[in-house]
C-alpha cells in the first residue's frame, strides 16, 4: 500500500481519522457554503474508471476530460456531475498512473459553488507528490 504520498490541504480542513480501505486522505471544508454541501477531497491509492463511477453514482454525467502533464507527471483529468440526495455535485478528478500503481484525487462540491472552489482544487492537485511511487 502506498502511504507516503504528499498532499497539501487548506489548514482549516478536517481530515477523516479512519478513512475506508484504499483511501490515503479524506478531508472536508470545516463549514458548508450556502448550498449546504461541504466541499471535500479524497486521495485514493488506485485508479477509478469512468465505468466504475457511472455504476456507483446517481445521475452520473461526464462534463470534461483531458490528459496533460502536471508537475512533471502525466495525469488524466475528468470533471463529472452526479447527485447526492437533492444536491447536484460537480467533481474534478485527477488520476496519475505511475508504474503499475494508480493514484486518484477527487474533489467534490455543489454545482452552484464550483466556481468558488475549482481554483482551490487545482492548487491541491498541484501539491500531490507521486514521486515516492516513481522512485
Amino acid at each position: 500500500m502506498v502511504t507516503d504520498l504528499g498532499i497539501a490541504l487548506p489548514p482549516s480542513w478536517r481530515r477523516t481519522s479512519n478513512p475506508e480501505r484504499g483511501v490515503l486522505v479524506s478531508a472536508r471544508a470545516p463549514t458548508a457554503p450556502a448550498s449546504g454541501f461541504r466541499p471535500e477531497v479524497v486521495l485514493r491509492a488506485d485508479s477509478v474508471s469512468l465505468d466504475e463511477l457511472e455504476g456507483r453514482l446517481h445521475d452520473f454525467a461526464l462534463e470534461d476530460d483531458d490528459a496533460f502533464d502536471l508537475m512533471g507527471h502525466d495525469v488524466a483529468y475528468v470533471r463529472f456531475a452526479h447527485r447526492v440526495g437533492a444536491v447536484d455535485v460537480l467533481c474534478d478528478q485527477w488520476t496519475w498512473q505511475v508504474r503499475s500503481r494508480g493514484v486518484t484525487l477527487t474533489c467534490s462540491v455543489a454545482r452552484e459553488d464550483y466556481w468558488d472552489w475549482c481554483d482551490v482544487f487545482e492548487a491541491i492537485a498541484e501539491t500531490v507528490d507521486v514521486g515516492p511511487i516513481a522512485a
